[in-house]
């Protein structure tokens, strides 16, 4: 996974040299993840991101074998997806590839494009929860949308509280949220207090120290 490093400082043979630490979004050396009975929080530091948008005159490629979406449209397979941002343009992610150049995998892919790597701008939680009618729970409590928006397949931008996200609904029982990295605290502050206005107890699972 692509981490920011924290810097420290070991003092070898008299002099001070820095010793890099990896760390997630987050702060810490592992990923959070917080169960709440049935609703668990994830998050994903191992995520690439890379933005994908065509030249004039460029048709649409088919990168990894993913059918770009139209509008609102979500594809995914084999740890690999791709969103709709904006005419003509789309975010694609990997799992388990963020400390890779994934934007150099996705250059190869779609010969001509303008490709712009993003896993070091953004932080995702992934959201599991128990079914569908879970998940409108939740959805309504959220977000200001149309469920029919988020309905499995389907992604869309919008604002949470002071931020703007990205949801993602991959499946029935998923929704991964997309935000500022900057802003991954008060992303996952926002998750759980939503997720805690269901009724449901929190459990935090154990982390790494930092």
């Amino acid at each position: 996974m692509k981490w920011f490093p924290r810097i420290l400082l070991t003092r070898m043979e008299g002099a001070c040299v820095t010793d890099l630490k990896p760390i997630t979004a987050l702060g810490a050396s592992s990923a959070r993840v917080q169960s709440m009975g049935s609703l668990t929080l994830c998050e994903t530091p191992d995520l690439a991101f890379a933005s994908l948008a065509l030249r004039r005159g460029q048709g649409v490629p088919t990168p990894f074998g993913l059918a770009l979406p139209q509008a609102g449209g979500f594809v995914g397979q084999n740890g690999l997806g791709a969103f709709w941002t904006g005419s003509d343009q789309w975010m694609l992610c990997a799992e388990g590839r963020g400390d890779s150049d994934f934007a150099a995998d996705v250059r190869a892919q779609a010969p001509g494009c303008s490709v712009t790597e993003q896993t070091d701008g953004w932080a995702a939680v992934d959201v599991t929860v128990a079914d569908d009618a879970q998940m409108q729970t939740l959805l309504a409590k959220l977000v200001n949308l149309n469920p029919e928006f988020l309905s499995p397949g389907h992604a869309t931008r919008t604002g949470l509280h002071h931020m703007t996200v990205f949801v993602v609904r991959p499946n029935t029982t998923q929704l991964r949220v997309i935000g500022m990295r900057s802003l991954a605290d008060s992303l996952w502050h926002t998750l759980a207090t939503t997720a805690k206005r269901l009724g449901v107890s929190s459990r935090p699972q154990a982390q790494s120290p930092n």
